[in-house]
């Protein structure tokens, strides 16, 4: 564990917590300190839920901790199962409490509790969020799914297929409205959906799941562990193709078809998605190999990259995530796609390589938003940790047909304003257009509220110094390369010994390094 600034993922408890609140009837208990309850506020004010999580924290004190914090422990125990009256009790420790070595698990088995009792082993100091969602999701499909039966009765004559749909949790990217998305094509397909989960089922739903033909994973990081052991315990077989862009989601329908043996023709007709147009058209050539830099969870990367370079026509400058767990599979794309592969959880690390890709476009998430900014780049959000902007209260999923619509609207328009913006800036010496002139549409009275900020990487730093002629001519390059014209100018004017930048040598480096 190191002190940051930034992290891309919380605690292990924080991923036990999103699969808590996720389901119904479930309710956690958390040895933790006071301040430990911060975590609420991840639900109420990002996702902007109507309740509270499902947690009670013992949130013991300093002056506890010469006591005996056990026992406070198991009485806040008593008290959430009295209380709440949950149908599965989870415990666990947080980070800070995991250093009283109090063994959670063991006082609440000590408590013969009437309800099921699952304890979380959530080691803070090696592992992170995601692995804890996963870790919390397995050990409640683990303890409330029973022993697989060699009786068990096959479909009957005209019984639909059924598959569960697993991965889905609270304050997941989009998981709400990618989950309409994929039930949308399961229905198509004539596919009845058993159990989803976590989100929406009870500890009852989950003893069920094994009634299923197969399960649908949507979010590995999530569903990969229960999954794997489903198909090993239970022999359920389960999807690897997560149905991101327009690609992506007729592999997985034709995957999804294959596993429930049925015709995949009504769900391919489904959409229609209007990304296919787009890509077709003339208004992509405008975008057309334009340096893309991806950058998120696992999942979302991946099938980011795959979207950029087929379906946009982007270049892939760089390809990373922040989940360890998959970087194998980062790698292995990362080398398909002939790029260096980005593993880690430093938002500098990441900053520095988005400085040396020099991308037109980053993907990525909240950081990469705050870095692409300070740069001067266009980004969207394609990934959790997100903003509450990126929990949009509208229909917004990143699966299936629409989600490709979606990825349309917020990638492309990114690069799009920023050419209107390089338009703004060609005619900044117009009337209407000039950095003195008003908001054009408060009229004659119109007040500039600021003066124009340069973007980030368009700083002069220490370099040779611009005459005034050179720096207007520069301003009129387009914004997203613009500081890479001026680090080339200023290299090659070094190189020649120039302590001092004309017109004459911005033209003679372009033509330099056009060579």
């Amino acid at each position: 564990m190191e002190l940051t600034v930034w992290t891309y993922e919380g605690p292990p408890h924080f991923g036990a917590i999103r699969v808590a609140a996720a389901m119904k009837g479930v309710h956690l208990v958390l040895h933790a300190p006071q301040g430990d309850t911060y975590a609420d506020l991840l639900f109420t004010m990002i996702e902007r839920q109507g309740q509270r999580p499902p947690v009670t924290y013992t949130t013991f004190q300093a002056r506890d901790l010469g006591s005996d914090t056990a026992e406070l422990f198991q009485g806040a125990a008593r008290a959430a199962a009295e209380r709440f009256r949950p149908e599965l009790l989870l415990v666990g420790a947080s980070c800070t409490a995991e250093l009283l070595q109090d063994d959670p698990g063991g006082l609440a088995k000590a408590m013969d509790l009437t309800i099921p009792v699952i304890p979380l082993e959530l080691p803070a100091y090696q592992k992170k969020e995601d692995w804890g969602a996963a870790e919390t999701f397995y050990r409640i499909v683990r303890g409330l799914v029973g022993p697989a039966t060699s009786d068990r009765p096959a479909r009957a004559q005209g019984q639909p297929p059924a598959c569960n749909i697993l991965g889905p949790t609270a304050l997941g990217f989009r998981h709400r409205d990618d989950l309409i998305e994929v039930r949308r094509i399961l229905d198509a397909l004539g596919i009845r959906v058993n159990v989803v989960a976590p989100l929406g089922a009870r500890p009852a739903d989950i003893a069920r799941i094994p009634d299923a033909d197969f399960n649908v994973v949507l979010y590995p990081e999530i569903a990969g562990t229960a999954a794997d052991w489903l198909a090993r315990a239970h022999g359920q077989p389960r999807t690897a193709i997560v149905p991101i862009g327009v690609g992506a989601t007729r592999d997985f329908i034709a995957e999804v078809a294959a596993l429930a043996g049925v015709d995949p023709a009504p769900a391919l007709a489904l959409g229609p998605s209007h990304l296919p147009w787009y890509s077709r058209s003339v208004d992509s050539l405008y975008l057309t190999g334009k340096r893309v830099f991806v950058y998120g969870d696992a999942t979302h990367a991946l099938a980011a990259a795959r979207v950029a370079t087929e379906e946009f026509g982007f270049e892939l400058a760089g390809l990373g995530t922040y989940g360890r767990t998959f970087a194998r599979d980062i790698r292995a794309a990362a080398k398909d796609y002939g790029v260096e592969p980005l593993v880690t959880d430093d938002h500098l690390e990441v900053e520095e390589a988005i400085r040396a890709a020099q991308p037109e476009l980053v993907l990525g998430t909240q950081m990469e938003r705050h870095i692409a900014k300070r740069m001067g780049i266009g980004c969207a959000v394609i990934s959790a940790p997100a903003h509450v902007q990126d929990y949009p209260a509208r229909y917004s999923p990143q699966m299936g047909f629409e989600g490709a619509n979606v990825l349309w609207d917020s990638w492309v328009n990114p690069l799009v304003m920023g050419l209107e913006e390089h338009l703004l800036t060609m005619f900044r010496d117009d009337a209407e257009f000039s950095d003195e002139a008003g908001p054009s549409h408060l009229g004659e009275s119109g007040q500039r509220a600021a003066d124009p900020v340069e973007p980030a990487n368009d700083d002069p730093g220490t370099g040779p110094a611009w005459d005034d002629e050179a720096e207007r001519e520069l301003r009129k390059i387009p914004f997203f390369v613009r500081g890479k014209a001026r680090r080339n100018t200023e290299s090659y004017a070094a190189s020649r010994g120039n302590d001092r930048i004309t017109i004459d040598t911005l033209y003679e480096a372009k033509a330099h390094y056009a060579r």
